[in-house]
């Protein structure tokens, strides 16, 4: 039997259970992270899991690498709220995995070694590519990091009712997910990561399932009487939650966010660098096939999680919740399921949260181990223990930044923060990796002029965009200084960089271009002949 009317959502569950719950995931988490560890031997194991995963195995870490917070808690919100146009973000999200198999994954996996940077380098001048590929990873996963750091805020926030005026409560929380993620990456590497991905993964995919079908049998599994009640229940926004344009009033600011979404997935460095722990390119295609069609159901999972939140808790308790509309799906389980309910899906969200964020910290610190400190800084003559060394630093100066990063946007809805960080990558990352692997004239001055051009552009048209300091904004609500006009700016930074890394490559001439490597990469690239192979069997 479900409650007619929505609780209290600022005093939603017991906290002493929700502790227990989440602590009691931890636990069994470090565990198998511990475990992982005991075989890191080398940078290999470190960096790729000795690349001895599987492709279904590495299928599922992908699908829980990919279905991040705001997969399950920004998206849920948003169509709760926005209804169609929150919906747009689970579309995009899936279909920029037919980019990611169609054009990079087998490629990514013949060519590269650990990171990105390996390939954008592998026929250019090592040292400034190099440096460029750290400098674009790190940012994109600044932004990402942020999206998850802020979900956990609002999470933890509603499960120990903590209010949205306690700024400080809701830091101390950001900063214990910080820690614990770094305790992650320090102690377990990427296989570590990788076993709490595929653990979250499969908590994920069935606790969504659970909630759909517990919400579909309430209107007697029947999809239009979802919608009328969710309707019914928003008398704000009324039918207007079943159509286009309740979020997204300008048509270019939605094609813009539709280019981030469906480019960006090809330009993710904590993506891409999951296609390194596999043995070969065949392992390397069946991973995506796996992914696509785990993240294909969850995201159908989330339309109706979305409408049922609507129609079940009412967008207003969904507003005035601690986290706001990123609390939309754990008042949902709370409305079915109470306090037990509310518990389980809020440790699964966590998980989600850790396991994303542990999985974009290694692929942050590798990227400056490997390319700026082995190869730019050391010239290629650093051990490897050493650089393992650095990359562990480095991860503990990666949670730093994130923890700060998180408390300042917490509170904006996740998914669209998210849809930042793959205007990023698009704009950094997609243009110079099509060029290298695509393009035979493609030279270093190319590829300096697409990272760093496409990077630029994008981070500033944010910064002057509505997001930063816009009436909505919630980190500088008052600055006055957003003279670009949309909230996504892909439309403009993604073909820019496209043109800049054309410009460049002509400039540089044919001094940086080196025949023969590319012929090398493109046999490797398409054959796997001299690819990376398994350490570990």
């Amino acid at each position: 039997m479900v409650p007619t009317q929505a609780a209290d959502p600022t005093q939603v569950g017991n906290v002493g259970l929700n502790v227990g719950i989440f602590a009691a995931f931890v636990l069994v988490t470090l565990y198998f992270v511990y475990r992982a560890s005991r075989t890191n031997r080398s940078a290999s194991d470190y960096y790729a899991a000795g690349r001895s995963f599987t492709g279904p195995q590495n299928g599922v870490a992908i699908a829980g690498d990919y279905l991040s917070a705001a997969s399950f808690l920004g998206i849920a919100g948003a169509i709760a709220l926005n209804g169609y146009d929150g919906f747009l973000y689970s579309i995009g999200f899936l279909v920029a995995w037919l980019v990611a198999l169609l054009l990079v994954a087998e490629l990514l996996r013949n060519t590269g070694k650990f990171t990105m940077g390996d390939v954008l380098a592998f026929r250019m001048r090592q040292r400034p590519v190099r440096a460029a590929a750290a400098t674009s990873t790190l940012v994109v996963s600044f932004f990402y990091l942020l999206a998850q750091m802020a979900g956990a805020g609002g999470l933890i926030a509603l499960l120990l009712q903590i209010p949205n005026t306690d700024r400080l409560g809701q830091s101390v929380v950001i900063a214990v997910v910080g820690v614990l993620m770094i305790v992650y990456v320090l102690v377990g590497g990427m296989k570590g990561t990788t076993y709490v991905q595929i653990i979250k993964a499969g908590l994920l995919i069935v606790g969504a399932a659970v909630m759909t079908t517990w919400v579909l049998g309430i209107v007697g599994f029947n999809l239009s009487e979802l919608l009328g009640r969710a309707v019914a229940n928003s008398p704000e926004r009324g039918e207007a939650l079943l159509a286009p344009g309740l979020q997204y009033t300008n048509p270019i600011d939605f094609i813009s966010l539709g280019l981030a979404l469906v480019l960006g997935t090809a330009g993710l460095p904590h993506i891409l660098m999951r296609f390194y722990t596999v043995p070969t390119a065949v392992e390397a295609r069946r991973s995506v096939v796996w992914a696509i069609w785990l993240i294909g159901v969850f995201y159908l999972f989330t339309l109706v999680l979305g409408y049922g939140a609507a129609a079940l808790v009412g967008p207003e308790a969904i507003a005035a919740a601690p986290g706001g509309q990123n609390s939309a799906a754990p008042l949902l389980a709370y409305q079915l399921g109470g306090e037990i309910l509310l518990g389980i899906i809020s440790a699964v969200a966590f998980a989600t949260i850790l396991a994303v964020v542990a999985g974009l910290t290694i692929t942050a610190s590798a990227s400056f181990a490997h390319d700026v400190y082995a190869n730019v800084i050391k010239r290629g003559e650093a051990s490897p223990d050493a650089e393992v060394r650095v990359a562990r630093m480095t991860a503990l100066v990666v949670g730093a930044v994130a923890i700060v990063g998180g408390i300042l946007v917490n509170g904006i809805n996740i998914a669209f923060l998210v849809a930042l960080a793959f205007a990023v990558a698009a704009s950094a990352n997609l243009p110079t990796t099509l060029y290298s692997l695509f393009w035979k004239r493609f030279n270093t001055m190319g590829a300096l002029f697409s990272i760093y051009g496409g990077l630029a552009s994008c981070v500033l048209l944010i910064v002057f965009s509505p997001v930063v300091s816009g009436p909505k904004s919630v980190i500088l609500p008052n600055g006055g200084f957003a003279f670009f006009p949309l909230e996504n700016p892909g439309i403009v930074s993604i073909p820019l960089s496209f043109l800049l890394g054309i410009i460049g490559t002509y400039v540089g001439g044919s001094r940086h271009f080196d025949h023969a490597k590319y012929a090398e990469m493109e046999v490797r690239s398409l054959t796997g002949a001299g690819s990376e192979k398994a350490t570990r069997h």
